[in-house]
């Protein structure tokens, strides 16, 4: 038995490699170096065009090789770009959001700087800052918007946020106690129609009891500022001021709570459990992930769906491999019985042909890799070209708040990409060697 296999090998030698001078005049260092399965498998991976039959299936098995390229590079460049615009908004939430937020049920924390040294103990905060929130209604020259008032302390809300860096118009120090002055969004001062310098009049939520009865409180501000965070619904919706003059207008005794800032975002959630444990008090602590969970879990189940159906897609062609396999068996059934005459077993005829599948799944997965990573990478420089050649803006300005297409291409997410291709690959090539390996020689080599 083990003399025919060797055998075998020579005979795989001299018909599938004839074009190979080099493993012709020396048969043994390619034995030596290479079973004779991957030598046949990789003959039959780059199947000749002899005939029209062979070039058919090499056409076929080049297809399958470019369809699993092309789904694992449309898989690779969709999660980035994904990854992108969820890190560009979370970016601009956390503008003006802080990590962590400390508040009282109460509306009004105590004894705002005890807490804040009491956080301040934990190793992970870089920064606290108090702060008063509140609704209210802004009114000019007829115009009237919902608005959400934040009173803050300007020489240490920029520890906390980004928003001092946002302005568009105006200085964030203008904010000073007792001159009522106020930052209005971008969106906001667009819709009200009013510029720096302009006043605009607060009703307060809580009415004012006079002899005629109930009458609203309303008070008059000057705009000294318009900041731009590129999240529409704080461009629209928010106004700052000083925490003095919000604690006055919605008659609160002590700012609202506290914000903070910590090392590792990422980790808000766990620093928020810890300061629940340490902190005294009946206080109350939230995330930037709490604050927008629906948001987040919508932007998480559009990633998951996505990522479903593009792998459909890789699934497709992968299994497109399938029938180039099952071709290729029914083609060289000679070939496979003279193999199993010569003493090879059923193991080694499906060993060749999943090599073969393999191969293919493999060099796709790589240039779909190559391809989508580069795609990725570049795609800053990429859709603007397209944009400037074809004359069209996928992002009109006078629409999104982004304008070009963000890209954050993640290691872990390319190969989890990559696995699942050759995963399925390889999976495709099993019915089609199970096949091979049952030919019986006597039956295929009847009428040869």
């Amino acid at each position: 038995m083990l003399k025919g296999i060797i055998n075998a090998k020579f005979f795989i030698l001299s018909i599938v490699w004839q074009t190979d001078a080099t493993l012709i005049d020396n048969p043994r260092f390619a034995v030596k170096n290479l079973s004779f399965e991957w030598l046949v498998g990789l003959r039959y991976t780059r199947a000749g065009k002899r005939s029209g039959r062979n070039g058919f299936i090499s056409f076929i098995s080049m297809i399958s090789m470019f369809g699993i390229g092309l789904g694992v590079a449309a898989l690779i460049i969709v999660l980035s770009v994904m990854n992108g615009f969820q890190k560009e908004v979370r970016d601009r939430m956390l503008s003006v959001i802080a990590h962590v937020e400390i508040f009282d049920a109460t509306g009004a924390i105590p004894d705002w700087q005890q807490t804040a040294a009491e956080v301040q103990k934990n190793p992970a905060v870089l920064a606290t800052a108090p702060y008063v929130d509140g609704q209210s209604m802004i009114i000019h020259d007829e115009v009237m918007r919902g608005v959400i008032i934040r009173g803050v302390l300007p020489e240490l809300e920029p520890k906390v946020s980004e928003v001092a860096d946002k302005m568009k118009s105006g200085h964030w120090q203008d904010l000073r106690s007792g001159e009522f002055n106020i930052i209005l969004g971008s969106a906001l001062a667009a819709g009200l129609r009013v510029q720096v310098g302009d006043k605009v009049t607060l009703a307060a939520p809580e009415g004012q009891m006079t002899p005629a009865g109930m009458v609203p409180r309303l008070k008059a501000y000057t705009v000294v500022g318009i900041f731009e965070a590129g999240h529409y619904e704080y461009d629209s919706g928010m106004a700052f001021m000083h925490v003095d003059d919000a604690q006055k207008f919605f008659r609160l005794a002590s700012p609202s709570g506290l914000r903070v800032k910590i090392k590792d975002m990422l980790k808000a959630p766990l620093i928020a459990l810890e300061l629940s444990r340490s902190l005294s008090g009946d206080l109350l602590i939230r995330d930037w992930s709490q604050q927008n969970k629906n948001y987040f879990a919508a932007v998480k189940t559009e990633k998951t769906m996505m990522f479903i159906i593009l792998t459909l897609i890789v699934a497709v062609a992968a299994f497109n491999l399938v029938s180039t396999l099952v071709m290729t068996v029914t083609d060289k059934q000679a070939d496979i019985a003279i193999l199993r005459t010569l003493g090879a077993s059923p193991a080694s005829i499906m060993k060749i042909f999943m090599i073969q599948g393999g191969i293919t799944g493999l060099v796709g997965t790589g240039l779909g890799v190559l391809f989508g990573v580069l795609v990725a990478h570049n795609i800053d420089v990429i859709v603007p070209w397209i944009e400037h050649t074809m004359g069209v803006a996928f992002l009109p300005k006078e629409l999104y708040f982004i304008t070009t297409l963000p890209s954050d291409l993640r290691s872990a997410d390319v190969l989890q990409i990559s696995a699942i291709a050759v995963v399925l690959a390889f999976v495709a090539t099993l019915y089609p060697s199970w096949r091979a390996a049952r030919v019986k020689p006597a039956e295929a080599l009847r009428y040869e």
